[in-house]
């Protein structure tokens, strides 16, 4: 089969890969038939190193169930499934407490380079099967497609933002990024009720699709110009939840130069950096609260996919280019140089 693979950066390439099997009772085959490019993704683009490679790609997909092990109960043979980036059992201490991303089973949680297996692909072996795949009632053909692939990353990481932000009606959110995933927290801030949600981002085609999402007011400055304008719309003090939407180290400062005091920075964007400021003279100070990490995207999807079904939300209008998998590699480049927000892959 065919599979996508980074050599290094700038150099994806689709190859041929030997087929997935089943290797334990707990697996299942899944031919795939849509994925997609994420802007994590682009973090290895722009920095793998040639003895890093190569690696298998993709972490969102939905596709056909092919074959099963022999413990698998919850899917069968030709069921339309959607996968989360992360692998879990859906039944440990963790996975029951909503935090399928610290699964106690999966030997390896994340797709792509911990699992040795892509979701950039024709097929993918999908370990523990049974929590980690959910069922779509839907055909592969459906127009619905795109919005309930956001439910594999990259909604239910906004998601996450948002309530781990403590989001709801009462709170005031600025969502730092205009990518994929800043666009789905704002989304995610309005469905919980936020009465303010600023949207930071200097892409007019983005943030329009921010202000159709839900954004009240759109600042495209950014550093110490972009903290005071924000301030200057809250009066003065920030907000009470700031989206981290970015994972870099300006975006942090931003993010704390915004937040008001007692409120809570919630940070999903993959962090590019391993120390953040949280000292006296940063968070302590204020009461301010750190919180998100990598989505328990599992966790959410029984819970939004209702809104997707009858047409409440479209979250799938990130995706603004669909290739195959031959025009992945021109995908990459499309979204790094922000040519395009998110490409959708259909196999």
């Amino acid at each position: 089969m065919r599979a996508t693979l980074m050599y290094s950066a700038g150099d994806v390439r689709v190859e041929n890969v030997p087929d997935p099997v089943i290797k334990h009772p707990t697996d299942a085959l899944v031919r795939i038939t849509a994925s997609c490019v994420c802007g994590s993704d682009l973090w290895p683009y722009a920095s793998m190193k040639p003895e890093d490679g190569p690696a298998r790609m993709g972490h969102e997909f939905i596709g056909i169930v092919e074959d099963t092990g022999s413990e698998v109960t919850t899917v069968k043979r030709g069921d339309l499934v959607v996968a989360p980036f992360a692998i879990s059992d859906n039944t440990c201490e963790f996975c029951r407490e909503g935090l399928h991303t610290s699964c106690a089973h999966a030997q390896a949680n994340f797709w792509d380079g911990e699992a040795e297996e892509g979701g950039q692909a024709e097929a993918v072996r999908v370990p523990l099967a049974d929590g980690t795949l959910v069922k779509l009632p839907v055909a592969p053909d459906s127009a619905l497609i795109p919005s309930l692939l956001t439910l594999s990353d990259v909604f239910g990481t906004g998601y996450h933002a948002a309530v781990a932000g403590g989001v709801n009606e009462r709170t005031r959110v600025t969502v730092i990024g205009d990518g994929a995933v800043g666009l789905l927290g704002v989304l995610s801030a309005k469905r919980l009720g936020a009465e303010q949600i600023i949207l930071m981002g200097r892409h007019q085609a983005r943030t329009d699709l921010g202000r159709e999402f839900g954004a009240t007011e759109v600042v495209s400055a950014r550093g110490d110009e972009g903290i005071a304008q924000v301030r200057e719309l809250t009066g003065g003090h920030g907000t009470h939840v700031v989206l981290e939407c970015v994972g870099n180290m300006p975006a942090y400062q931003q993010a704390t130069g915004i937040v008001r005091p007692g409120g809570v920075i919630s940070r999903v964007g993959v962090p590019q950096y391993e120390e953040a400021p949280i000292g006296f003279g940063s968070l302590f100070r204020h009461n301010i609260r750190l919180a998100g990490g990598p989505a328990p995207v599992r966790a959410y999807i029984e819970e939004l996919m209702p809104d997707i079904l009858n047409g409440t939300i479209e979250p799938g209008k990130v995706f603004d280019t669909t290739t195959n998998l031959d025009g992945v590699p021109a995908g990459y480049q499309d979204m790094a140089d922000r040519k395009s927000l998110k490409v959708l892959v259909k196999n």
